[in-house]
């Protein structure tokens, strides 16, 4: 249940790959995910139904996060005490995770670009991980692999489990070497503030064992915070002197970046790679520790990382929709106003010479309400244009605890900047039209939505495709 989720979609690739029939259920199935679970030949069923499990009368029901009381099929379930039902953390704790060495991503944000390289470096070691990520890899077969070798990268989420178990996920997945990339407040639906996500934080450091390994963002005080942690190995990574790993030397530039990786003094390596801006070399830094690691390395100065030059990115990561000599159409995943901020610095540094022209779809439980209301406006402020989209499901939101889109446009014009905010996304698009349809070009637009933003980013790169 809630199959086109990223990782309920890739889970299933796992458990189709353990030799199970797999079929799912969601609503609004859309791109990336609906078209690699159809590559897969997982039946897909779009909406819920209130007998259709009594038809298909299956062995086990993967329940995903998404999923609450009150949904047909879920009821449908609950009611039929011969049917099992189990969270998908459960599922993968009992099954993919046990007797392997476990490594997980978590953080605020980077979580499925850090899981990728881990898996992406320790593919390229020969190490032939498995690993499950919330998104769909470039530069990997696909976003799930049970893999052969004895270690499994894992995206670690803070979200609850289940309906059933309030549990953040990653307390299920037995971390053997922890990432923590970065941590601030978000999911608001569920936390209380950041002491909150702090707490479970501690809880998910307090079950990493004493062999294993702590990785932390040495430079985020939020992290550090939660320390010590005398029970188990901490390695702290950042551009701060005081990190046993150190980010030196950063430059950018449009054909990529580069920096320096320097293990307690001593020169690691010089990567020159084509992603861009700070919070990516960070999240390389911290993946080429976590495969070291995996990989048994006690100093990570043995541990070869030429593969960073190839590495290409995850989908919906700064995706390139249509490109020209006059137009760039980007997709990015970002929902929160320090990755927007951290994304549009990248993007600054690949197209110095082009205006940024940003569309906004506040989509998330967070990013819908009044939480963000500054953050939002000064991360958009480093657009030269922003047209911000309908407030996803608005009407279920008091009007005082609502991202007001109209309050950011009014003070993002303030200070020169041209913002325009729409009631809903079909108007968004006719904007576009009217103002970029015959324009000069120039322009890189960026889309950032956790969503389909209904198909607005797609529609435009046809519209300037011609």
């Amino acid at each position: 249940m809630g199959i086109c989720g990223t990782a309920m979609g890739n889970a299933a690739l796992l458990v189709r790959e353990q030799g199970h029939e797999v079929c799912g259920v969601d609503t609004g199935v859309y791109p990336p995910m609906s078209d690699v679970l159809a590559d897969a030949d997982i039946e897909v069923f779009n909406g819920y139904d209130a007998t259709r499990l009594l038809d298909i009368k299956p062995d086990c029901v993967v329940v995903g996060n998404a999923m609450s009381r009150g949904n047909v099929e879920v009821e449908c379930l609950l009611n039929q005490s011969s049917i099992p039902y189990i969270s998908l953390p459960q599922l993968l704790h009992d099954t993919v995770l046990a007797g392997r060495k476990s490594v997980v991503i978590t953080g605020t944000h980077g979580k499925t670009t850090t899981s990728t390289l881990t898996a992406f470096l320790l593919e390229h070691s020969g190490a032939n991980p498995g690993w499950l990520i919330g998104g769909v890899p470039l530069d990997l077969p696909g976003g799930a692999k049970l893999g052969e070798g004895n270690t499994f990268v894992i995206e670690g989420d803070e979200y609850d489990t289940a309906f059933f178990d309030k549990r953040s996920k990653f307390i299920h997945y037995r971390p053997q070497i922890a990432v923590l990339n970065n941590l601030e407040f978000d999911h608001a639906d569920i936390f209380r503030d950041l002491e909150d996500v702090q707490r479970t934080f501690r809880h998910f450091l307090r079950i990493i064992p004493s062999t294993g390994s702590a990785i932390i963002n040495g430079d985020d005080s939020n992290i550090t915070d939660l320390l010590p942690a005398p029970w188990t190995r901490v390695i702290r990574v950042g551009i701060g002197e005081q990190n046993d790993l150190v980010l030196s030397g950063f430059v950018d530039s449009s054909e990529g970046s580069a920096f320096d990786l320097i293990w307690k003094g001593a020169l690691w390596t010089r990567v020159r790679w084509s992603m861009h801006g700070l919070f990516n070399a960070r999240n390389a830094a911290m993946a080429s520790l976590a495969a070291a690691f995996a990989c048994g390395y006690e100093s990570p100065l043995d541990f070869d990382l030429d593969a960073l030059s190839l590495f290409r990115g995850v989908r919906r990561r700064q995706d390139v929709l249509h490109e020209d000599v006059k137009w760039t159409v980007l997709e990015d995943f970002a929902h929160h106003p320090t990755a927007i901020a951290g994304a549009l610095e990248g993007l600054r540094a690949a197209y110095p010479e082009r205006k940024l022209v940003v569309s906004f779809e506040a989509r998330s439980n967070t990013a819908r309400t009044s939480l963000f209301q500054d953050a939002f406006t000064e991360a958009l402020s480093a657009a030269d244009r922003v047209y911000l989209g309908a407030v996803h499901r608005a009407e279920t939101l008091d009007v005082d605890d609502r991202l007001d889109t109209g309050r950011i446009v009014s003070e993002l014009s303030s200070n020169c900047r041209i913002a325009m905010a729409f009631e809903t996304n079909d108007q968004l698009f006719e904007q576009i039209k009217v103002d970029y349809s015959k324009g000069e070009g120039g322009v890189v637009f960026v889309f950032f939505t956790n969503g389909s933003f209904d198909g607005v980013p797609h529609k435009t790169a046809a519209l300037l495709r011609g």
